[in-house]
C-alpha cells in the first residue's frame, strides 16, 4: 500500500492468481482500477473496471462456454495474422503459404490462432508504480500455426495498471532466420455504455479515421476507397452514436494532434474513455455487431486486411518486415477522463 499524493488517501495495489468465472486468471488492482487476464484463453485481458464508479470498460462474457468456443469478441484478443486472407493464402518472401479456410461464408482464413490458445505467464507483481502481468506466446516447430506458416517468433504482452489507467506494451520478436511480416491487431471490445445507469443514447464515439477502404463481397479490400458518409465524418471530427449504423468497416488511421485513438464519451456523466493505440497501427477495423447497442470494437490494426496478397505500395498497407533477431514494439493505453475536472 502507498499514499496517493493527489488524493491524500491510501492506494491499494496488488497482482495475484485467481479465478474469472471458472477460468484461471491473473488479477491486477491499483486504486479504483482492476483488471483480469486469462492466460489459458489467448492471453486475453478480459476485464478492465473502475470499481468505485461501477464502470466496465470492456465487454465481458455472460456465457463462459460460448466465450471459450469463440473468444474473439470479448476483452482484448490478440490477432496474428489479423482479419481475412483470401482463400487462406498468404504471400510473403516470394513464397505462398496456405492456411485452412475457417470462415466458410467468405472463403477466407480469419484472425489466426493466437487468441484461442494458451499463453505463458512470465511474471506478475505490484508496487506503487503499478500492478503488472507479462504473458507470452511462442510459435515454433510443433505449433499449430507453424504447420502452415513456418516462422519462429514470440509475441509478448505486458499489461500495467496504474493511476494512468491500463497500459498495454506489445513486443514481437522474430526468432526466425528469415524476415517476419508484422501482421498484428487487437479485436478490442469496448462497452458503450460502460456505466451501469447509462444507455447507448448517452454515448458518443470518436475515432481518428482517415479514408474508408472499399471491401468486396468477401470482405476483402479492392484497393479503392469509398466516400465517407456524413455520420463517418462526424465520428472522425466530433463524435457520433456508436450504433448510428451497422459497422464492419475498414479505415486508414490518421492521427489527430499526434495521437491515434478512439474515444467513447458518456454525455450523461461527462466521462470520456480514451483508447490511445499509438501511431504504429496504420488501420482501424470498426465493428459494432450489427449496431446491437451494447458494445463496439475499434480494432487497431498494423496492416491492411489481406495486405501480403495485394499489389499496393507496402507503406500504404502498413506491411513491413521484422528482420531476424529484431523486435517490433508498440504501446497503447485505456483510461478515463472526467470532463468537468479534466482528471
Amino acid at each position: 500500500m502507498s499514499m496517493n499524493p493527489n488524493a491524500g488517501t491510501p492506494t491499494v495495489y496488488e497482482a495475484k492468481n485467481g479465478d474469472y468465472n471458472g477460468e484461471a486468471a491473473v488479477w491486477l488492482k491499483y486504486g479504483d482500477y482492476e483488471a483480469a487476464v486469462l492466460p489459458g484463453i489467448g492471453g486475453n485481458l478480459i476485464a478492465f473496471r473502475n470499481t468505485a464508479r461501477g464502470f466496465r470498460f470492456l465487454r465481458e462474457p455472460e456465457d463462459m462456454q460460448a466465450f471459450v468456443s469463440d473468444p474473439g469478441t470479448h476483452g482484448i484478443p490478440p490477432l496474428f495474422p489479423p482479419n481475412r486472407y483470401d482463400g487462406g493464402k498468404l504471400k510473403w518472401n516470394g513464397e505462398e503459404y496456405l492456411f485452412p479456410v475457417n470462415e466458410e461464408a467468405t472463403g477466407n482464413f480469419l484472425h489466426g490462432y493466437l487468441h484461442t490458445l494458451p499463453w505463458e505467464v512470465e511474471a506478475f507483481g505490484a508496487s506503487e508504480a503499478g500492478s503488472f502481468v507479462s504473458v507470452a506466446h511462442r510459435v515454433g516447430e510443433g505449433h499449430r500455426m507453424y504447420e502452415y506458416f513456418p516462422y519462429s517468433f514470440t509475441l509478448r504482452i505486458r499489461y500495467t495498471l496504474s493511476a494512468l489507467g491500463l497500459e498495454q506494451d506489445v513486443t514481437l520478436f522474430n526468432e526466425s532466420e528469415r524476415r517476419l511480416p508484422a501482421l498484428l491487431a487487437f479485436h478490442t471490445a469496448l462497452n458503450a455504455p460502460f456505466a451501469e445507469e447509462s444507455t447507448s443514447e448517452d454515448c458518443r464515439i470518436k475515432v481518428t479515421i482517415g479514408q474508408r477502404r472499399e471491401l468486396d463481397g468477401r470482405m476483402l479490400p479492392t484497393g479503392g476507397f469509398q466516400p465517407l458518409a456524413e455520420w463517418e465524418e462526424e465520428m472522425r471530427e466530433s463524435g457520433v452514436n456508436p450504433y448510428v449504423d451497422a459497422m464492419d468497416n475498414h479505415y486508414t488511421a490518421v492521427p489527430q494532434g499526434g495521437r491515434n485513438r478512439a474515444e467513447i464519451t458518456d454525455t450523461r456523466l461527462g466521462v470520456k474513455v480514451v483508447y490511445d493505440v499509438g501511431t504504429s497501427y496504420r488501420h482501424w477495423m470498426i465493428w459494432n455487431s450489427g449496431a446491437g447497442g451494447a458494445f463496439i470494437c475499434p480494432e487497431p490494426q498494423v496492416n491492411l486486411v489481406n495486405a501480403p496478397n495485394l499489389s499496393l505500395p507496402a507503406e500504404d498497407m502498413g506491411l513491413f518486415a521484422i528482420e531476424p533477431g529484431e523486435v517490433w514494439q508498440a504501446t497503447s493505453r485505456i483510461y478515463a477522463v472526467d470532463l468537468a475536472s479534466g482528471v
